[in-house]
């Protein structure tokens, strides 16, 4: 082999082994992050009443359609503008901090629950600041980050709970991450304000922000609907079926953010994305097998929880194709227009199955609402794939 050669190849194991270390960051922040959280909401669970439990994600239901309103600059569009060094990072935090406080300030004035509008900071510090260092690789920085909050939380969530109630909960995860401030400081030094410079790239942002406001109702429709028509106690139920299917997405969600970066550089990951799929699939039949013969014996008080998180699981297999195969893809080449319709099927099929399915079968026909979203969400991406000009054989 000649010396060309020589430097190709190990330009190539180069590469492969910073993947490796990079995905090895991000996995591991993710994954004891997620079982820090997993375990607090797990756990918290137990000391709450249904309908208590059901209440907590009521108010973080709010709190997180109130940030993702705010949040000009997502989470995505940052990773996306981060990895592509465009000098827009800056002004996007600015904007959307200033769109942050308007929202918090809001939401007391129509709740006068002070706890809620710090999580809407604390929930948009977290997206720039991780979309921040996310897009910069700074995959080491991410999993020292991501771990101090989550021990945060569980610290603080726990400690406030004790002193103010079910209420310190939400007070405790919203201070949780005020260590991102830094992050946030260093963001908006990137490149001077102007908020002129966005008007290039208005298009990709205007879209990934409408897909992220519908991910976000996506997210948390369920917890504003369910109270008025079914009732806290049925929340409560489904919130902590939620948490499982949680804990299920760890690799699936880490993987996305780990392609997503890739995909914005240009750097294949179709091996990963493949067997986070097999894994996907895996979980699944496990969770639909292990669930009934686990969960009655710690959670006794949430008698409908168990064929929540069966059906929920099931969500994990198409939710998977469609993030890692098509979105991460798309968004990674400022193509944000078939996510945004993808996900805003997923809004309606969620809404209108709780509401029609809801009060007929309750949280079995609720729980079948999200499969459906799911569903419809992977095959809109799917025939949109086959009917654009890039074969699926060349997605990486």
């Amino acid at each position: 082999m000649n010396e060309n050669g020589k430097d190709e190849e190990s330009s190539d194991v180069g590469k492969k082994l910073y993947a490796i270390k990079g995905l090895a960051f991000l996995g591991s922040a993710d994954i004891i992050g997620m079982a820090i959280t997993g375990i607090f909401w797990l756990t918290i669970a137990t000391f709450l009443e249904v309908e208590e439990f059901g209440q907590i994600h009521y108010f973080l239901a709010i709190a997180g359609i109130a940030y993702i309103i705010a949040i000009i600059g997502t989470n995505n569009t940052i990773t996306v503008y981060s990895a592509k060094k465009t000098n827009v990072v800056s002004t996007l935090f600015f904007v959307s901090l200033l769109a942050g406080a308007i929202s918090a300030l809001i939401v007391f004035f129509i709740l006068y629950e002070f706890h809620v509008s710090f999580l809407i900071l604390g929930f948009l510090i977290n997206d720039l600041s991780l979309g921040y260092i996310i897009g910069k690789k700074l995959f080491k920085d991410y999993s020292k980050y991501v771990l101090t909050q989550k021990i945060l939380t569980f610290l603080l969530g726990f400690g406030f709970y004790f002193v103010l109630g079910p209420e310190g909960i939400i007070l405790g995860l919203a201070l949780s991450y005020i260590h991102f401030l830094v992050l946030i400081y260093k963001g908006l030094k990137t490149s001077s304000i102007n908020v002129s410079t966005l008007k290039p790239h208005a298009v990709f942002i205007t879209q990934n922000y409408t897909y992220s406001v519908l991910g976000g109702f996506r997210t948390n429709i369920d917890k504003l609907i369910i109270p008025p028509l079914l009732g806290m106690v049925l929340l409560g139920n489904l919130a902590l079926g939620m948490t499982f299917y949680m804990i299920l997405q760890i690799i699936p969600s880490l993987v996305f953010k780990y392609t997503l970066t890739h995909d914005a550089s240009g750097i294949p990951s179709r091996k990963v994305k493949l067997w986070t799929l097999m894994f996907a699939i895996v979980s699944c039949v496990a969770t639909i097998i292990l669930s009934p013969h686990i969960i009655p014996t710690f959670f006794p008080k949430f008698t409908e929880v168990v064929i929540a998180i069966q059906i929920l699981s099931i969500c994990i297999i198409p939710d998977t194709i469609s993030n890692i195969f098509y979105t991460s893809k798309l968004l990674g080449s400022e193509k944000s227009k078939n996510p945004m319709i993808a996900i805003a099927i997923m809004v309606l099929l969620t809404a209108s199955g709780i509401i029609i399915l809801g009060p007929a079968y309750g949280i079995i026909g609720v729980s079948f609402s999200f499969v459906l979203a799911s569903l419809g969400h992977f095959t809109y991406l799917f025939f949109a794939n086959h009917a654009s000009k890039t074969p699926q054989k060349n997605l990486q």
